[in-house]
């Protein structure tokens, strides 16, 4: 899709008319809008013939102003609607607030995402130019809708891809052409430079994989000094069989998500870059496929780790951690950024605390948790804080190491992963840990079986754009 301004609609063509309760016994007036059949609630629309024969599809925006259930709304209307639109089609946007018309556009862009890429008979992508009345200069918020979109169904596609294809290697090209085609610096870490710096958790976790293991570097300046405000890790467990400590057969297939924490950073750095915001960040992610062979790494293992620190392995499935403690540690030491995120999905405990609403949320900065929470709830893509007491570190103490994985409970799994990684942060003031295991892949009313969400791209987005904004 494509977004232009316009000033004014022509109504003898097809457009698209926002609405919400309030507004349709004025509309009423010069359109026959049939009730019940619409009430302008979120998630209604309605079509109707003007007349030239031209189509109005009436979209309801409901009676408060819930930004995300707009976004809904118009990716549910899209969706179901585009087959019948031409090469254009317009949106009466006069009067409407500029958060309502981002999000119009963000939910237009994600009804474009194909989650049938691999299918034989490939579905004709559609390059509608979609236009917003308005007298009111709004190119910038339709870049950014059209921008946010587009990141976004970029990384469900990266989430939702087949695990023999997407490789370590494979986000690691995807990352080299989107530095490219967006103008920051990708840097790729293959598996001798992981050997000669010492990123040896996140190696032990790849030894079982003919598909080695990489670590992803990308760095935007935008600001004419060396500083890093803004430093974000993510798990990229490109596949996930559990290792020697392997899972169970049920759902296996879907383990070629657990590199949702990685296409998030990927997607934020591309999406930071493209709307050229004034902030110098740096994205990490390592990655790695947990697969089993003669040469995988075992229970009982002792391995060493980027920071010196060893690690008695107590399961090989509690391997995301592993090559997060390489990368936050590696990214503390070489940038010591002023904010340090970190993303994963990390534990099914997180899930089974607070099922599919909402992100377990780990830091002890509290003006760092109250901003991010608030973001999530504008967004909604939420987030709850859990403890990091300093109660469950003894969970974490081995006798034949210096720490081991997993505390080896059926408890507080989360919180326990959390404390692990807190080890490798050198008490870093600001440091937050999001596990993203319930809202980053689930089941959609857009695909047939679990797909992924999207979740953590304007979340983590508009932290970075309130600190670019101080």
């Amino acid at each position: 899709m494509k977004y232009t301004q316009i000033k004014n609609i022509d109504s003898t063509k097809d457009f698209i008319l926002p609405c919400k309760k309030d507004d349709l016994a004025s509309i009423q007036q010069f359109l026959p809008i049939t009730k019940p059949d619409f009430d302008g609630s979120f998630k209604t629309h309605q079509l109707i013939y003007g007349e030239t024969g031209n189509r109005i599809y009436l979209v309801g925006l409901g009676e408060d102003k819930n930004a995300s259930q707009i976004e809904a709304t118009f990716h549910k209307f899209a969706f179901e609607a585009q087959k019948y639109w031409d090469e254009s089609i317009q949106v009466y946007a006069n009067n409407l607030e500029e958060t309502t018309i981002l999000k119009i556009g963000i939910g237009l862009e994600m009804a474009n995402y194909n989650i049938g890429a691999f299918q034989s008979e490939k579905k004709e992508k559609r390059k509608t130019q979609i236009s917003f009345s308005s007298s009111n200069d709004i190119q910038n918020i339709l870049t950014e809708g059209y921008f946010t979109g587009q990141t976004i169904n970029k990384i469900k596609a990266l989430v939702d891809a087949p695990p023999n294809i997407k490789t370590p290697e494979y986000l690691g090209d995807w990352a080299k052409t989107s530095s490219k085609n967006t103008g920051y610096k990708c840097t790729v870490l293959k598996e001798k430079q992981l050997e000669k710096q010492g990123f040896d958790a996140v190696l032990s976790v790849g030894k079982g994989s003919v598909n080695k293991p990489v670590v992803i570097i990308n760095e935007y300046k935008a600001k004419n000094t060396d500083t890093i405000d803004i430093a974000l890790v993510g798990k990229g467990i490109t596949f996930d069989s559990g290792g020697l400590s392997i899972k169970p057969s049920t759902n296996l297939h879907y383990m070629k998500s657990d590199m949702g924490g990685a296409a998030v950073v990927l997607g934020v750095v591309e999406l930071v870059a493209k709307l050229e915001l004034e902030i110098n960040i740096i994205g990490v992610v390592a990655s790695a496929e947990n697969a089993v062979d003669a040469n995988s790494y075992r229970p009982g293992d002792v391995i060493n780790s980027y920071s010196g620190k060893t690690i008695e392995i107590i399961d090989t499935d509690a391997e995301g951690r592993l090559v997060l403690a390489d990368g936050i540690n590696y990214v503390i030491k070489k940038y010591n950024p002023e904010y340090l995120i970190d993303l994963a999905t990390l534990t099914g405990s997180v899930v089974r605390t607070l099922g599919y609403a909402a992100a377990g949320m780990f830091t002890k900065n509290q003006e760092m948790a109250k901003t991010m929470s608030d973001i999530g709830y504008k967004v909604h893509e939420r987030v709850w804080q859990l403890p990091l007491f300093e109660d469950y570190e003894a969970d974490l103490q081995s006798d034949v190491a210096d720490v081991r994985n997993f505390n080896g409970k059926p408890i507080e799994g989360a919180i326990n992963a959390a404390k692990f990684l807190e080890v490798f942060t050198e008490n870093h003031k600001k440091w937050m840990h999001l596990d993203i295991a319930g809202v980053s892949f689930g089941s959609s009313q857009f695909a047939k079986m679990k797909s992924a969400s999207g979740f953590g791209i304007q979340l983590i987005t508009e932290f970075i754009k309130a600190k670019a904004k101080r």
